[in-house]
């Protein structure tokens, strides 16, 4: 969240913001409750201060006092009582405003994301019919969506054998690659308090959510280990001194939403994945500079698997509310939509003090004060969209799957998948 003194005095800013994103949030509503909140505080500082005055005033007798301070808490406490619901009202528009945007982000929805880079691997060309991903796993046994399905319903799957283990071969190959950089390991909680939730950007209940929730308790399946590796430092006075804190999250991720369609057909869209998240916590004149180190590190990991993708830098309509600038990797599926697209398949983004704010996460600055820290995200490897951009692209005319060579040896040396 921003810091609600600065959106009073940065009325314009803040309208052409929400108006960027494509968001509708009543934020003159928010600074007419807000003052309004600070007027009525005033008078109960007021209030307050004559009652802790009257105590000292010996000019008056003690029936005088006694009677104006019975008059001073009857009036405290009907002011307190219209202040409580005046300060849920501004909360519930408050947690609505979203960051602020980057200048270089592109303006306009998902169309207007602009393309700035290309990865190593050129788009391939077969001379057969390719397959999709459905039909080559499925065919090499390493895929079973009905049972899947019989199981957990539509959007569930079992990885089989060589699925199986070509699902552990990227989590590790990602987490090594991380690792070289400073990323420590984490494998957190798959459950999140609502509050946790809240304060990472998500919405933990109602329409909106697209997370599943545990009834009768405030806990919910994480739709990314983001929200489990960033709150783990909330309420929190984090030691910056010897550089930024850098995890690496191994995590199942549950998302209740999925769409229909040829695009995200298979394992593209689904209810629970693996995902290997990078989470940064930093100096704010560090976030920069991390945020791009995010980025090489997703490229490096797609190019050493032999992917052909593009880099997005995400327009401003498309931006998530914690993030003030965002890139998106999307690696061509040869077969996506039956014709072949990019999908995405990483993200990263840097969300500035926006989650520190809601979250309470504070470091010392050099003069000893307690100072708001950035925090960053970004997705090394979700499991089943690098399955699919791996399978499609490295496929062969037997209907093998040629394995890349960084991963080989995660694999026994296997070079090929083939049916057994």
């Amino acid at each position: 969240m921003l810091d609600r003194k600065f959106i009073l005095e940065n009325m314009a800013l803040m309208k052409a913001n929400i108006a960027n994103r494509g968001m509708a949030v009543d934020v003159e509503r928010f600074a007419a409750l807000e003052q309004q909140r600070r007027d009525m505080q005033k008078q109960l500082e007021t209030m307050r201060a004559e009652a802790n005055a009257l105590a000292k005033n010996n000019a008056l007798s003690v029936d005088e006092r006694r009677t104006r301070g019975g008059e001073l808490k009857k009036m405290e406490a009907e002011l307190s009582a219209r202040i409580a619901p005046l300060e849920a009202d501004i909360e519930s528009i408050y947690v609505a405003i979203p960051n602020l945007i980057y200048a270089g982000s592109p303006l306009g929805g998902e169309d207007a994301s602009k393309d700035i880079a290309r990865g190593k691997q050129p788009l391939p060309k077969f001379d057969f019919k390719p397959a999709d991903h459905i039909t080559l796993m499925e065919n090499l046994q390493m895929l079973d969506l009905v049972a899947g399905a019989k199981v957990a319903g539509s959007g569930f799957y079992y990885f089989t054998n060589m699925g199986a283990l070509l699902e552990l071969a990227l989590t590790r190959f990602a987490l090594d690659h991380v690792m070289k950089s400073g990323f420590k390991p984490v494998i957190p909680p798959d459950l999140a308090r609502d509050s946790l939730m809240q304060g990472a950007g998500f919405v933990p209940r109602g329409n909106e959510s697209n997370t599943y929730h545990l009834e009768d308790s405030d806990l919910n399946l994480t739709a990314t280990s983001e929200i489990t590796l960033v709150g783990r430092y909330a309420d929190e006075v984090v030691d910056l001194t010897k550089g930024p804190l850098k995890v690496a999250g191994i995590s199942h991720c549950f998302r209740s939403e999925r769409a229909h369609g040829s695009a995200t057909r298979g394992i593209y869209r689904v209810h629970q994945f693996t995902k290997t998240e990078m989470v940064v916590v930093c100096l704010p004149e560090q976030a920069e500079a991390l945020h791009l180190e995010m980025r090489r590190l997703e490229q490096e990991i797609f190019d050493a698997l032999e992917i052909p993708y593009r880099v997005l830098e995400i327009a401003t309509g498309d931006l998530g509310a914690a993030a003030f600038r965002k890139f998106d990797l999307e690696a061509w599926m040869p077969m996506r939509g039956g014709k072949g697209d990019w999908g995405e398949i990483t993200s990263t983004s840097n969300c500035t003090d926006f989650q520190a704010r809601r979250l309470n996460i504070k470091y010392r600055d050099n003069s000893g004060k307690l100072q708001f820290a950035y925090t960053l995200n970004g997705t090394a490897l979700s499991v089943c969209r690098a399955m699919i951009a791996l399978v499609e692209n490295h496929q062969q005319a037997d209907g093998s799957v040629r394995i890349p060579l960084v991963l080989q040896p995660y694999l026994s040396g296997m070079t090929h998948i083939r049916k057994e």
